[in-house]
């Protein structure tokens, strides 16, 4: 088998990114940058772009350091930390924008050479010079990639030659006076940075030939960051000298001036014709192969992933570069190409350094060759947005909602790839915090935020059991569900990986799922009440089927008396398989003066219940038994201020009961028999007496329709329901 030709740090990253750093802009566009920005504004210019590109650069770096990079350059790295929808929005963004600055590029050289040579200035004559000069370009990267690479060293010559010969030149443009700030009516400084900014994306011409590298993870630190460190030498030191060697309204009018200034005109033109086609080429290069990567993960369609020859030479790929470059090319104007250009780099860039940021604050396993502090990172991101924001926030907005359209394209194409991405960590590390966070915490009066362990099995109406079971637990609670398969002979546990369920009704409801041997049901319930959970957010709350039939079990009456003393509040849900909740529009909450803290962990479950979906519409009813003498108005009001206290906006009944004395259970059958959820308070009793109670519960429930019995633990508030003290 033919070796692969393979390229090293000068060839394969410093030489095409520096090259492309040093393009239409320098030459064509950084004297009308001084001469509206006044020179200390062109430097500020610079400045800020290059901590863009200086961040981006190190960011980009580091990760490239971490992870074996594969051909697709910034896609490549994208895709892997981030995920397939965010690297593949950005890397479709990066490449149209690495397509259409390829037009910028050779505009810029049209304008050049169309007036070196006293051709048409017309934006047709520019497009005409434009397209040859694409056509020649596309020609050479098809005959041979190695061709092209090896032409750019002659072209980093010619470059380096015009530099020298625009220093020696003469100084016939000199001003009476340097011009240090904007001149009133120049154009704004939001404008003028739009328009240079593309001059310091080139260092990613390099990184896109990350598949054609012998070493990927020295090449792309190496010479990423010493192409931008020569550029931003180069940018300062033509800025100085510009702005001391040529009167201002020069610069802002003519843009050949470097050529009347050189010693030696040639050489400078040769240094623009040089840079610019250099720049495209560096384009067109390395846009088929991002393309090329991201066909190959099934992002954009299989067509741009083949290739030919041992090399694999993306052509196909090429071609669309080629149709996009001569898209840009017909719009024919270098300023309007440069501001559309800009804000596909910023929003690329911003994802770049927020993607390495993430890498070293969440992953663990993060550990690059190439060290740099995260909140460099973060300062990229940071100032890519805020650029974008003060240039035009239209476009910002605009290229936003492309580059989201194209995640959520993404998303839904669910593309999968042999990679894991950054995000699990992130959610890991901001679990991991906020669980602290919350431990240290130690606010016993807080508000209740039901964290459940729910115990059911597959049947016909367990998902109402679910919904109710998530609907209780409110927004921010956790419900974690048991499904407890009782192995008395094989004591062999579930794998953990058959333990876990993430499937079906689970994952729509957002219910944690666990499938669970175990030798006995009610050991096991105690089990894991006592073991399951963690710092922070430890289950609270136990939620289970109301036990018919289990009167007389003593396990189960153990069973209980130990979730009570461990102190969980305790929900247990006699469903009507026939009722079911009805229509869900009706919940009654049942008081009696025994009920001082179940009364106030009814309230929150009917807060909850009434925030899910089904039971947005819900009217609530507090009904209190009164068995005294005392005024039912009296009564009325201190329950109305209980209820006010707790946000809860319910109906007060009072039923009098002094004279009749009809047991509580009868008059529930008398008031909720078409109620659609019954809920009511367990009272404390001695432990003995639990199966006379579940007997008379039992009777209850062949009368009324679902129910749901609650006994509340320590941490819940005691609301006064004793009215002996407030008799008037």
């Amino acid at each position: 088998m033919p070796d692969i030709k393979k390229f090293g740090t000068f060839a394969g990253v410093f030489t095409p990114s520096l090259l492309t750093i040093l393009g239409v802009i320098l030459y064509m566009r950084l004297g009308w940058v001084i001469g509206n920005a006044g020179l200390f504004g062109a430097i500020i210019i610079i400045l800020i772009a290059h901590v863009i590109s200086i961040s981006t650069g190190l960011s980009i770096s580091s990760v490239a350091t971490d992870k074996k990079i594969g051909a697709g350059g910034i896609y490549y790295v994208l895709s892997r930390s981030m995920g397939i929808p965010i690297g593949g929005a950005i890397g479709i963004a990066l490449y149209v924008g690495t397509a259409f600055s390829i037009a910028l590029y050779l505009v810029g050289f049209a304008e050049s050479f169309n007036g070196y040579f006293n051709f048409g200035m017309g934006i047709n004559d520019l497009r005409i010079t434009g397209t040859i000069a694409l056509v020649s370009l596309t020609a050479l990267a098809l005959i041979s990639t190695s061709v092209a690479l090896k032409s750019q060293f002659f072209i980093l010559a010619a470059i380096a030659v015009s530099l020298v010969s625009i220093f020696l030149g003469t100084h016939d443009f000199t001003p009476h006076s340097v011009s240090l700030l904007p001149a009133e009516g120049a154009v704004s400084l939001e404008i003028v940075f739009a328009i240079f900014f593309p001059a310091v994306t080139g260092f990613t011409a390099g990184i896109a030939m990350s598949g054609d590298l012998e070493n990927p993870k020295r090449s792309i630190p190496n010479g990423t960051l010493w192409a931008i460190g020569v550029g931003l030498v180069v940018y300062i030191s033509v800025a100085i000298f510009m702005a001391y060697t040529v009167d201002s309204e020069v610069l802002k009018s003519d843009y050949n001036i470097l050529m009347k200034i050189a010693i030696f005109a040639p050489a400078v033109v040769a240094g623009i014709w040089g840079a610019t086609l250099s720049s495209a080429l560096g384009g067109i290069l390395g846009g088929p192969r991002m393309l090329q990567a991201m066909s190959v993960d099934r992002v954009t369609p299989r067509i741009f992933a083949k290739g030919r020859g041992e090399n694999r030479e993306p052509v196909n790929a090429l071609l669309l570069v080629f149709l996009i470059a001569e898209a840009g090319i017909l719009i024919g104007q270098l300023d309007v190409i440069a501001r559309v250009v800009s804000m596909f780099y910023l929003a690329a860039y911003a994802f770049i350094n927020i993607t390495f940021f993430l890498e070293s604050w969440a992953n663990p396993d993060f550990q690059p060759s190439f060290k740099v502090k995260r909140w460099i990172g973060l300062l990229g991101f940071v100032a890519c947005f805020v650029v974008m924001f003060k240039l035009d926030m239209v476009a910002m907005m605009g290229a936003l909602a492309v580059i989201g359209g194209l995640y959520f394209w993404l998303q839904r194409k669910e593309v999968k790839i042999k990679s894991t991405d950054i995000w699990k960590s992130v959610w890991e590390n901001v679990v991991n915090k906020g669980l602290k966070r919350i431990d240290n915490k130690q606010n016993v009066n807080a508000s209740w935020n039901p964290n459940v362990i729910l115990f059911s099995r597959e049947s016909d109406h367990q998902s109402y059991l679910l919904e109710l079971s998530k609907a209780v637990s409110g927004r921010t609670g956790i419900v974690t569900n048991f499904d407890l398969i009782i192995d008395n002979k094989n004591k062999i546990p579930l794998k953990r990986s058959e333990q876990t369920v993430r499937d079906g009704i689970y994952k729509n409801l957002g219910i944690f799922a666990r499938r669970i041997k175990i030798e006995n049901l009610y050991s096991g319930i105690t089990n894991i009440a006592m073991t399951f959970g963690f710092s922070g957010v430890e289950p609270n709350t136990i939620m289970m089927g109301w036990p018919k039939g289990l009167e007389d079990s003593v396990e189960y009456e153990t069973m209980t008396e130990n979730l009570l003393h461990l102190d969980y509040n305790l929900l247990y849900l006699d469903f009507d398989i026939k009722k079911k909740f009805g229509n869900y529009k009706t919940v009654d909450l049942w008081w009696r003066e025994t009920d001082s803290k179940n009364a106030e962990m009814m309230l929150n479950i009917a807060r909850f219940i009434l925030s899910s979906p089904k039971w947005d519409h819900t009217s609530i009813r507090v009904l209190f038994i009164n068995n005294t003498d005392i005024n039912p108005i009296i009564i009325h009001n201190k329950i109305a201020k209980l209820v006010d206290d707790l946000r809860v906006i319910v109906e007060i009944k009072i039923i009098e009961n002094v004279k009749e004395q009809i047991p509580f259970f009868e008059i529930i059958k008398n008031y909720s028999a078409k109620t659609n959820l019954t809920i009511i308070g367990i009272p404390n009793y001695k432990i003995e007496q639990q199966a006379s109670y579940i007997v008379s519960a039992n009777q209850l429930f062949e009368t009324i329709g679902s129910a749901l019995l609650v006994k509340a633990a320590n941490n819940f508030n005691v609301l006064d329901l004793d009215f002996i003290n407030t008799k008037s």
